[in-house]
């Protein structure tokens, strides 16, 4: 028997208003599309979720924040329940940030959930960057989508420096000081550039309210619009998926959208609020009325910038003195603060840049890849992005170098020479050792598809012969270790052709092979079918048998000899005695 249902007069008003909108903005069609897109799941994708839903966190606390934040460097002596700063003279940027601390209800809870957002972004956006650039997934169609999320992070870079550098204390004034030389170090035009950016001599009387517009205005609008073309691409390229069986290219393994991800994205999103709201409210972070306002004089150890700047800062530091200044016809250069503060920077940035069309180009690719690296499987990138990192980590830690020496009583000048020479050993060395750790890896993959997993049963046969019972791998398993291509290093045409003629474009094409050499000249094998099919017969006969008779089951490759019948070897070439 059948029944109807009667709809209620919410629900009349709903669907008669999705209708209207469907009607005279075919909005049903995308939604219905949208809804059905299939995303693979993987703790990984969450990265730039929470990213995203920080800065969700950012939006809704720095509203609360404009209301009651005074961008203003107008002189003023303070009164309030702060007492050690009554009748000091600050500015109305710095008095209204000690009103949100102290008198505004909830301000203080709001400046560091705020803060705490702001530093999660930032290390969400750095950790899903090195997800996407250590799998690959920046490969056709996604080089512009790793353009826009590098972008997005040099974005995070300049919104929080505009941030944290609006309560005018002393901390954010010595930074701003250090912007200041910094600008000024430009050759040529860079008092012109301080003039300009503080509107006058420094600090000026224009530069809160300028980074305030900054902050609030014009860094949020670009980071939203690049938010939404990155989304765009993301749905449009479909997305990208670890390897496994069943998963190609042309597919892709998971949950529709609608309800899966729509509920763990909720759900998600509250879990990340929740945790940034619970740091803000058990850690203390940026206690400006500890600092005082901004004077140039007292300057002292513990004078860091938030982790994500703190590169700079180290790079600053460990820039020899001897050079200062070098004098190149009527100008100066400072190269003291140039090369730190703009060459070092910009070598890194560049390289992460312009890395996916650089690999492009090195390997001839041209065709779309939805299914990611393992990175063991591309031994230079992944090498190449671990020395990138050590690089880094060894500029923030330079970043520190007072509060090493005054926690762990060092020299300071000790601890620097020692990070100047780590800024160029460490990267080699990292280089280095993860390229070996990688090829280590890609043998042991081989090993396990022809001869299977280790049991640690020992077989004796009649003829004295030992063998180790191997377990043979599943067809999940091998298929996860041989799937990845085996990429060369390029093969070019001769220089010159039949007739002795040079041939045109050959001084490009060998660039790129040298290039290819460096990224793929040291390599493994991927297992071929063919050795697949010599390890399994290899394996029949009495060692089968053997495993028969104690009920184990057939294994791939038979086992591994331990001691060797004279003359044998495998079909590689390599002994396979253990």
């Amino acid at each position: 028997m059948s029944t109807t249902t009667t709809p209620t007069p919410l629900g009349r008003a709903a669907a008669g208003t999705a209708d209207y909108l469907d009607q005279r903005t075919g909005l049903g069609v995308a939604v219905k599309t949208f809804a059905r897109k299939i995303f693979p799941d993987h703790w990984s994708f969450l990265l730039g979720e929470i990213a995203l839903f920080s800065f969700v966190t950012l939006l809704i606390s720095g509203v609360f924040l404009t209301m009651f934040f005074v961008p203003s460097m107008a002189e003023t002596h303070y009164t309030g329940p702060w007492d050690s700063l009554n009748g000091v003279q600050m500015s109305e940027a710095f008095s209204s940030t000690l009103r949100l601390s102290f008198e505004v209800r909830g301000g203080l809870l709001m400046r560091q959930i705020h803060h705490w957002a702001a530093l999660i972004f930032m290390a969400s956006i750095v950790t899903h960057m090195m997800r996407v650039f250590f799998t690959g997934a920046f490969r056709k169609p996604r080089e512009l989508n790793w353009v826009v999320g590098f972008t997005l992070l040099i974005l995070g870079l300049l919104a929080g420096f505009s941030g944290y550098s609006l309560p005018d204390d002393v901390l954010s004034g010595n930074g701003l000081r250090i912007t200041d030389g910094v600008i000024k170090a430009v050759p040529i035009i860079g008092s012109y550039a301080s003039y300009f950016v503080f509107g006058g001599e420094f600090p000026g009387q224009d530069l809160i309210p300028r980074l305030f517009t900054v902050h609030v205005l014009l860094v949020p609008a670009l980071i939203l619009a690049l938010i939404g073309l990155h989304l765009l691409f993301v749905v449009l390229h479909k997305h990208t998926q670890y390897p496994g069986s069943g998963r190609k290219d042309t597919n892709v393994v998971g949950f529709p959208l609608f309800p899966i991800y729509v509920a763990k994205a909720g759900g998600y999103f509250f879990t990340v609020f929740g945790v940034i709201a619970l740091m803000a409210a058990t850690m203390s972070i940026n206690p400006v009325w500890n600092y005082g306002p901004y004077d140039p004089s007292p300057v002292s150890a513990g004078a860091q910038p938030d982790w994500y700047m703190l590169f700079l800062e180290g790079s600053l530091r460990l820039m020899p003195g001897g050079a200062e200044f070098v004098t190149w016809g009527d100008f100066t250069v400072s190269l003291n603060v140039i090369i730190p503060a703009m060459i070092v920077p910009g070598v890194l940035f560049t390289l992460l840049a312009i890395y996916p069309f650089v690999e492009a180009a090195v390997t001839g690719d041209k065709r779309e890849h939805h299914v990611l690296d393992r990175p063991r499987n591309r031994p230079f990138r992944t090498s190449f992005g671990v020395a990138v990192l050590v690089a880094f980590f060894i500029l923030v830690l330079a970043g520190s170098n007072d509060l090493i020496a005054t926690h762990f009583h060092l020299s300071i000048n000790d601890i620097t020479w020692v990070f100047r020479v780590l800024f160029f050993v460490g990267p080699w060395l990292a280089f280095i050792i993860t390229k070996r750790i990688c090829l280590g890896l890609q043998r042991k993959d081989r090993e396990l598809v022809l001869h299977g997993h280790e049991t640690g049963r020992i077989v004796r046969f009649a003829s004295g012969e030992y063998i180790e019972v191997h377990k043979p791998l599943d067809a999940h398993e091998r298929w996860l270790r041989v799937q990845h291509d085996n990429i060369r290093p390029l093969e070019i045409e001769p220089a010159e052709d039949a007739r002795g003629v040079r041939r045109k474009g050959y001084q490009v094409d060998r660039i790129r092979q040298r290039l290819s050499q460096v990224f793929y000249e040291d390599r493994v094998e991927p297992v071929t079918p063919s050795e697949v099919a010599a390890a399994h017969a290899h394996g029949h006969g009495e060692h089968d048998e053997i495993a028969a008779d104690s009920h184990e089951p057939a294994q791939v490759g038979g086992g591994t000899h331990l001691v060797e019948p004279e003359g044998e070897t495998t079909t590689d070439g390599r002994n396979p005695q253990v």
